[in-house]
């Protein structure tokens, strides 16, 4: 048997350190290059921190203590909100027993109607219920768009007005076939608000609301191939009783707002939160975002409140970033959200505490296969588990890099004010991402 003398090893751990090292040194200088001389980063801001949680080491570095318009990156915020606050089920409606009434009150559960979900418990004790019913309303609105929101998208599928109960994901779907002159208008109560636009022109389908009311004007050129499209619809208290009451076959009333005492109210459940935030992470949901936050602030108070959830998340739970987060909505659609990479980076250690790995990567976007990150960082296997955003001028990417050598990394990659196509933005961010990947 071979014997060594005593400092053998030692040499050896220090060769292998200085070869770290200088490994490690060598891919930080490729990825600084790669930065400042590639075309896609010249015209707009870029900022990147890359993390080893196992080491507690910052792989590399770039501006990730400057601000960036997080966009959809902000969800991951909501999600950790949800995480603190809500179960495991979603909050549906609370309601109370008066007499031969029953009374109830929404929790800004976003699934009830919303074809997305699977969600019959709601729709099954309204129905099953033998006494009148009656809706209040709350005595504090929310505001329907969120701050920073931009004011003319308000008939982009992507701008759901923020409700107390909403009903089919607040919106409403329009289905164009070659066959048929008017769409198919779901839910079929809007179809009377239907109007034909005769003066346009083109080859395809669209559909418009009016902005101060639920009349939908739209165009079908004979020939047209078939489409969809989803359009917000104006959210009332009113028009919620109306669909809920069409829907049931049976009259829901509106009762004054604060007339009811629900401190001893009971609380029907619905979906698994992990549906929603499934959802939300991989195609972006604005509208499941921002009920979130609603959802908890229902939790946390009697009153449905975003601000209420947000000062609650950065007083109890995010006081420990590196640098204050400024967040002002659920989803992202806000222009004054503003956070660091490295408090992105933070936040992502933080649910990682909260989440175990299998379960967070089947809720995030995987490279190549899943969500908005199915046609980006294409491998054999998954290398990005990450949330995208993307607004006019910002993509960002936060998330977790999975290395060939078996490493998970941490990593939060914003550009901002850059004035190429996102898509030269995306390409480049991938050549970095890659790198590392095979690399580190």
């Amino acid at each position: 048997m071979l014997s060594y003398p005593k400092n053998f090893f030692n040499a050896l751990l220090l060769i292998l350190l200085f070869t770290s090292c200088s490994t490690s040194r060598k891919l930080s200088s490729q990825l600084d290059t790669t930065i400042e001389e590639h075309p896609a980063f010249k015209t707009g801001f870029a900022g990147i921190m890359v993390y080893d949680p196992t080491l507690k080491k910052v792989i590399f570095e770039k501006n990730s203590d400057k601000y960036f318009t997080p966009a959809s990156n902000t969800k991951l915020f909501t999600f950790y909100a949800g995480l603190k606050i809500l179960g495991d089920s979603a909050p549906a409606l609370a309601y109370v027993s008066r007499n031969d009434s029953l009374i109830f009150k929404g929790t800004g559960d976003p699934s009830l109607l919303y074809e997305e979900f699977n969600s019959s418990q709601v729709l099954d004790f309204l129905k099953d219920a033998n006494d009148t019913l009656y809706y209040s309303p709350p005595s504090v609105q929310e505001k329907h768009f969120g701050p920073g929101w931009s004011w003319d998208d308000y008939h982009y599928y992507y701008s759901v007005e923020r409700a107390a109960m909403p009903v089919y994901g607040n919106y409403v779907s329009f289905n164009f076939t070659p066959d048929r002159e008017k769409p198919l208008v779901k839910p079929e109560l809007f179809s009377q608000f239907l109007r034909k636009d005769s003066l346009s022109t083109g080859n395809s389908s669209r559909v418009l609301r009016d902005r101060h009311q639920n009349i939908f004007t739209y165009y079908h050129p004979e020939g047209a191939e078939e489409r969809s499209r989803v359009v917000p619809f104006i959210y009332t208290p009113q028009l919620l009783t109306t669909l809920l009451s069409d829907t049931l076959g049976k009259p829901v009333e509106i009762i004054e707002p604060g007339n009811t005492d629900f401190s001893e109210s009971k609380t029907i459940y619905s979906v698994p939160m992990d549906s929603l935030y499934k959802r939300m992470l991989q195609v972006s949901d604005n509208f499941i975002a921002e009920q979130i936050l609603l959802m908890s602030s229902g939790v946390l108070s009697d009153t449905l409140k975003a601000d209420i959830t947000l000062k609650y998340m950065k007083e109890n739970h995010l006081q420990d970033l590196p640098d204050e987060p400024i967040w002002e909505d659920g989803s992202g659609l806000s222009v004054y959200n503003k956070f660091t990479p490295r408090s992105v980076v933070k936040l992502m250690e933080k649910i990682t505490e909260e989440v175990p790995q299998k379960r967070l990567f089947q809720l995030l976007p995987a490279g190549g296969e899943s969500g908005t990150l199915k046609n980006l960082y294409k491998a054999e296997e998954p290398y990005i588990y990450a949330k995208t955003g993307t607004i006019s001028n910002v993509h960002a990417l936060s998330g977790y890099l999975k290395t060939k050598s078996g490493k998970i990394l941490i990593f939060s990659f914003m550009n901002n004010n850059y004035t190429v196509p996102s898509a030269e933005i995306k390409a480049g961010m991938e050549i970095i991402l890659r790198n590392i990947h095979l690399n580190y």
